[in-house]
């Protein structure tokens, strides 16, 4: 396999301006605990940012269904393992928009690790259910659990977290105060910061 054959499988990936690496997205639509969050209000996902904006123009749309479908490609794993070895990206983020989708899409995620080793990865989701395969978690792969309301202190019983504040002075985040991009900070990406807390926006 080619890169040009690994991506006619994936469908590509994203490359979020604000970040230090590549991404990888699949619609918010279709996310299986965000879906009910939305219609939430106070919860992280009322309003969400990867509904709107230029996340929902047809060929957005389209590039992240195809990415989600293309997850039942049996080469889907080893295209993707190609696809972020030939970037030589040091960090990539999962999901900058959708979610894991079952048990078999995180096994296939952690496969996908697995064949990076030279890559951090940051997969946040907020399926409570992939708590239960932390100890199968690659030792490149930090799993963040992201609470699911605004202002909710972080779960103590999960080894990584992120929360939404909306007092800035609990904000872990330094984006909003230089650019709205991560410059040097990877602490999504380091599993020894046990909670990140991003600003309301």
């Amino acid at each position: 396999m080619n890169t040009k054959e690994a991506l006619k499988i994936v469908g590509g990936l994203s490359k979020p301006s604000k970040m230090p690496g590549w991404a990888y997205g699949t619609p918010a639509k279709e996310c299986k605990t965000g879906t009910k969050l939305r219609d939430i209000e106070g919860s992280t996902c009322h309003k969400c940012y990867a509904m709107k904006g230029c996340y929902v123009f047809p060929v957005v749309q389209a590039a992240q269904y195809k990415r989600l479908n293309s997850i039942q490609d049996s080469r889907w794993v080893d295209a993707m393992a190609m696809l972020i070895n030939s970037k030589k990206s040091k960090y990539f983020r999962w999901h900058d928009s959708g979610d894991v989708q079952d048990e078999a899409h995180l096994m296939k995620i952690f496969e996908v690790c697995e064949l990076t080793p030279d890559t951090k990865h940051w997969l946040p989701t907020r399926e409570a259910w992939t708590q239960n395969y932390l100890d199968q978690v690659p030792s490149n792969l930090t799993l963040r659990f992201s609470m699911p309301m605004v202002d909710q202190e972080a779960a103590g019983s999960w080894l990584n977290t992120s929360t939404v504040v909306t007092t800035a002075g609990r904000r872990t985040c330094p984006a909003p105060d230089q650019g709205n991009e991560c410059k040097d900070c990877r602490a999504c990406w380091d599993p020894s910061v046990k909670n990140v807390a991003y600003g309301k926006h």
